[in-house]
């Protein structure tokens, strides 16, 4: 029965018409990401000067979004582009670890930036002794560590199942929840664990990430300085909008109530997470850091020399 299940082939329904116009699409943003996120690390790798905390986690955060949309995004310019819209089991197991572990540590580590920005702005004075470098990179190997052992544990669940004769899949990527769908064996303790851990996982970081802003939110209300309110609150808008794309499309899909997971249209399951998993990491580069001066100066001395 393993080797049975080894040699299952799983079919993506998504996407299977207007190749070439998604095609182009799709293309342009993964090279978008690719540019934006690649920047990103160049700058933060290649000056000294940004080896702090906050651009820690700016690097691993856009770290995270590359291996993100590359989990999924090839895989999906392949089949628009041959028509071979069939994934492996091995495959498909694979890509659910790894699509698993870059989309919970891009949710913890936006948790860990809204507390950086909350220290930073709220509590200015305590800044640099209470946000040092080696607690960052203790809670950043904390982050890695911890969702790749929660990946692993989805994935050797999801690793135990038989599946039934239909193996069609109406994402572009395989998911944790479609599989259980197709699975002819208990799936009883996979739901347990994508419930109560999978909530956790959305839920945790996504309630940090309101407090903090509301917090800013009210220190940006106080302030005086002439054309600083608009400032601080266009930088802090940006970010707050990009959050708020990533895990309202995120809960839309996972954490819908059953009664509305049998009514809802596929296709709006599908533009949802287009949203969070393609579009939202395109976007954090060009929200969080590309507007940086210190990241375009980095930048400059890398490509022109200074």
């Amino acid at each position: 029965m393993e080797n049975q299940t080894s040699a299952y082939e799983f079919l993506f329904l998504a996407f299977s018409s207007h190749q070439e116009l998604l095609f182009t699409l799709f293309l342009v943003l993964y090279l978008a990401a690719l540019l934006g996120n690649l920047l990103i690390l160049v700058a933060i790798g290649s000056d000294s000067r940004l080896h702090t905390p906050m651009y820690v986690f700016l690097g691993n955060l856009s770290l995270a979004d590359l291996c993100f949309t590359s989990t999924t995004v090839p895989r999906l310019l392949y089949a628009l582009l041959t028509g071979d819209q069939t994934i492996t089991h091995s495959a498909c197991l694979s890509q659910v670890f790894f699509f698993l572990m870059a989309g919970n540590v891009d949710s913890y580590v936006l948790a860990a930036m809204a507390w950086d920005r909350y220290v930073a702005i709220c509590k200015p004075l305590h800044y640099t002794t209470v946000v040092t470098l080696s607690r960052c990179m203790l809670l950043l190997g904390a982050v890695w560590v911890g969702t790749a052992l929660n990946s692993l544990l989805h994935t050797a669940l999801l690793a135990r199942l038989t599946f039934c004769n239909n193996h069609a899949l109406p994402y572009f990527y395989c998911d944790i929840h479609p599989l259980l769908h197709l699975a002819c064996s208990d799936t009883t303790l996979n739901y347990l664990v994508a419930i109560v851990e999978g909530g956790l996982v959305i839920i945790v970081p996504a309630v940090c990430i309101m407090a903090s802003y509301v917090f800013i939110g009210a220190a940006v209300c106080q302030v005086r300085a002439p054309g600083g309110f608009h400032k601080a609150f266009s930088t802090c808008g940006s970010h707050l909008m990009v959050v708020v794309l990533f895990y309202g499309t995120l809960v839309a899909v996972y954490l819908k109530p059953p009664s509305q997971d049998e009514g809802q249209k596929e296709d709006q399951d599908l533009v949802a997470t287009v949203m969070f998993s393609v579009v939202a990491p395109t976007l954090n580069p060009y929200v969080y850091s590309l507007q940086n001066r210190e990241i375009k100066a980095a930048l400059a001395k890398v490509f022109m020399g200074s």
